[in-house]
């Protein structure tokens, strides 16, 4: 880096030099104090070649910018990344005295490989065209009535009750629980908001609690330190497609008379001990979203194997509508439908679940095998008794700048995604939190690779590579 640096009294051929030292490009131009005052790409260079210049006549005051895009060493990533466009490729990193420290590049042609994509070649657009021409389009049809059915039967569930998201189905069975003001339910630290967001709709008080450092999953020392008068419920999350000790959770929750739901949105298909998640607790809740294993586009669904409880949440499901008597309403309900549309798509994902689950796991494998040398690296961990699958692929980067990681590998058009913040970091939870050590520790070394068939592993060990390479440099 030090050899693309140039004097702003250098000469033509010196510019040409420091222009040609790095793959990237780019001249950084400095004053006598070596504070950046400008930069100089190859395209500026060939322009002045073309109006003339000499290789060897001096450069000038003309030829710098003085308002060229800089950064500073304290920004984050994202804020570099938004100084870059079609024009601006190469971004100089500078010092509180205006020196250089670093640069960032990204090529606006790479093409992005995404973190998550769907996969639709199977019977989904034969399903949604045929609910489309049955004109069962809304929240009634074949498709709603099957797809309940056999996502219930495969999680080894009694029933299914399809919604309209992940998020509404934990509020719902929450609210058919009868849980609200006074109550407070168990919620760990590391997941997704929509956990915590859906026990404070309810009206409850939610109480955070940390996660086993292994797992990465809600603690259950911690749940039982967390238990009191108060508490109804918990909400164990199988985070990133890991199940959660369910033995423990359980009996806590026998001892207690606690309600349990499990929140399944990132681990279709797993197991624990030979049983799928979604069958321990009163309730279980999925996400079909978009970036699922599999997805309905938008869309959710509860389990339960209780019969009152699975009445209950279809009427409150649907806005507390008497299943006898239409149009009559006994309770305050919600509109929480899942439309026919999305069911058929539902229904044509799970015929293919295990095939798309196999994908997965081989998926996590080749990068496995791919990045072994790079020691810094450490992956999800398997348990004996616990069937993990593979929803993001998932892993921590000990002892390096994350952020520098995520400039390289998004640098070579590879996106990346950090994991959840933890729900005491933010403000607006913060004052529910109890523990939270493993969780701030994870979250802050934790991110997600592209979890999709088209993986370019060689671009991944490119980027891999520079980072070890920046990272050896400084």
């Amino acid at each position: 880096m030090d050899k693309s640096i140039c004097r702003y009294d250098a000469s033509m051929r010196g510019l040409l030099e420091a222009i040609n030292e790095e793959p990237i490009g780019t001249a950084f131009i400095v004053d006598e104090e070596q504070k950046v005052c400008g930069v100089i790409t190859d395209g500026d260079f060939r322009r002045m070649l073309l109006n003339g210049r000499s290789l060897e006549q001096p450069l000038s005051k003309d030829d710098i910018n003085p308002s060229f895009v800089f950064a500073t060493e304290d920004e984050r990533f994202e804020e570099v990344l938004r100084k870059t466009d079609t024009k601006v490729r190469v971004v100089p990193i500078l010092n509180a005295e205006g020196k250089l420290v670093n640069y960032f590049r990204y090529d606006h042609h790479v093409k992005m490989m995404p973190v998550a994509e769907p996969k639709l070649n199977g019977n989904e657009f034969k399903y949604l065209s045929d609910a489309f021409l049955s004109t069962w389009i809304s929240s009634a049809g074949a498709y709603i009535n099957r797809f309940e059915k056999d996502f219930s039967e495969y999680c080894g569930a009694k029933h299914g009750i399809a919604v309209s998201n992940g998020t509404v189905a934990i509020h719902l069975a929450l609210v058919a629980m009868g849980i609200g003001e006074g109550d407070e339910v168990i919620v760990p630290d590391l997941t997704f908001a929509a956990t915590i967001n859906a026990v404070l709709h309810a009206g409850a008080t939610p109480v955070i609690v940390d996660v086993d450092e292994h797992s990465w999953c809600i603690s259950p020392f911690a749940i039982k330190a967390a238990v009191s008068d108060k508490t109804k419920a918990i909400i164990p999350v199988h985070v990133y497609g890991q199940p959660c000790d369910m033995d423990a959770i359980m009996k806590i929750a026998k001892d207690h008379k606690l309600f349990v739901i499990e929140d399944a949105a990132e681990a279709h298909g797993a197991e624990y001990r030979g049983q799928k998640v979604g069958s321990f607790g009163d309730a279980a809740t999925f996400s079909f979203f978009g970036n699922k294993i599999i997805t309905t586009g938008e869309g959710g669904m509860v389990l339960t194997s209780n019969d009152d409880l699975n009445d209950r949440m279809r009427v409150l499901r649907d806005h507390g509508m008497s299943k006898e008597k239409r149009y009559w309403h006994d309770h305050v309900g919600f509109n929480y439908r899942m439309t026919n549309l999305q069911a058929a798509i539902g229904c044509a994902q799970l015929e293919r679940i295990d095939q798309i689950l196999n994908d997965r796991d081989a998926i996590e494998e080749k990068y496995v095998e791919a990045l072994k040398q790079f020691t810094f690296l450490k992956w999800q961990e398997r348990f004996m008794e616990r069937k993990r699958v593979t929803w993001l692929v998932a892993l921590l980067a000990q002892g390096v700048d994350r952020d520098e990681l995520f400039g390289c590998l998004r640098n070579n058009g590879i996106d990346v995604r950090p994991f959840f913040y933890p729900l005491s970091e933010m403000p607006i939870y913060s004052r529910y939190a109890l523990s939270n050590k493993n969780s701030k520790d994870l979250s802050a070394m934790g991110f997600n690779l592209p979890t999709i068939a088209q993986v370019d592993f060689s671009r991944v060990v490119k980027a891999f590579e520079e980072f070890k390479a920046l990272k050896i440099n400084n």
